[in-house]
């Protein structure tokens, strides 16, 4: 199912982190990051970077996504990347991963990489859909659930890094 109302996807603001908070509680019930966390992630730019994907509605549309990443020279780290239930297989997962790849290759990065819990079997699809390859396990990373890690040459940098 492909997205079919309009959808702006636009830097995170600091007015954004409550209906961000509650989207990650929804989201990630059982670790879910507390508003403190995001106030210190927000500050943490310009080396995070963090979007949200509102409805059509422009600044007062509902939150329905969101994603960030850790740019760290020729490394960037997805930190996150979650979509409101009722968005799900819509293609706004990819929509953000693509701006996550965009903003990246903006930074100077080569590859992209993460950690997604092995039980997460809807995320690994989108990352492997994204040509994303596991390159090592961390077990127990998440409570007792290993964390896949996973690995992506930006296009037209670091694909002889691979």
């Amino acid at each position: 199912m492909m997205m079919q109302d309009p959808v702006d996807v636009v830097s995170m603001q600091w007015l954004d982190l409550i209906e961000v908070a509650a989207l990650e509680v929804v989201t990630y019930p059982d670790d879910a990051w507390s508003q403190a966390t995001w106030w210190a992630e927000l500050a943490g730019r310009p080396r995070r970077h963090y979007l949200v994907a509102r409805s059509g509605d422009g600044v007062d549309g509902a939150i329905l996504g969101y994603a960030g990443i850790d740019i760290t020279g020729e490394n960037a780290d997805v930190m996150t990347i979650a979509v409101a239930p009722q968005q799900r297989r819509t293609g706004l997962g990819s929509v953000l991963l693509a701006r996550m790849h965009d903003a990246a290759l903006q930074a100077g990065a080569s590859a992209m990489l993460l950690e997604v819990r092995a039980d997460n079997a809807e995320a690994r699809a989108l990352y492997a859909r994204h040509e994303y390859e596991q390159i090592a396990t961390r077990a127990g990373y998440y409570g007792g659930v290993d964390a896949i890690v996973m690995r992506r040459a930006l296009p037209g940098r670091g694909a002889s890094n691979a």
